[in-house]
């Protein structure tokens, strides 16, 4: 997805009978403040910082911010910022880069006719 505002949102429905295993999103963005993915029922956020020492993500269900996601949780998703060169970003901003992320396959658990991502880029 391109967002030359750096800000927006769309809504991904199902064509099949079920999702496929596997769901993978680039979001061309310098840069990731905010990321919501909604099927319905569950909601996962998360965010990029970018720091002297490196890259933050912070990973987060339902609006609990305060119980951050890890790696053991089922609705774990790794984000990976990539540059133009196809290989990982050290650096955020990116430049003509973008953040790769494959949603959880229990993000999908209860088949979800529909999702929701809606996100926003801290450097538009």
């Amino acid at each position: 997805m391109k967002s030359p505002s750096g800000i927006g949102q769309t809504v991904i429905e199902r064509s099949d009978e079920k999702w496929p295993d596997v769901v993978a999103l680039r979001l061309k963005l310098k840069g990731l403040e905010s990321f919501k993915a909604s099927n319905g029922t569950a909601t996962l956020e998360a965010a990029v910082s970018s720091q002297n020492e490196g890259q933050r993500v912070r990973l987060s269900k339902d609006g609990k911010e305060d119980q951050p996601l890890d790696k053991n949780s089922p609705f774990w998703m790794e984000i990976r910022p990539v540059g133009s060169d196809g290989k990982p970003a050290k650096v955020v901003p990116l430049k003509d880069g973008y953040f790769e992320m494959t949603l959880p396959k229990a993000f999908f658990e209860g088949n979800p006719k529909s999702i929701t991502l809606d996100w926003i880029d801290f450097y538009r």
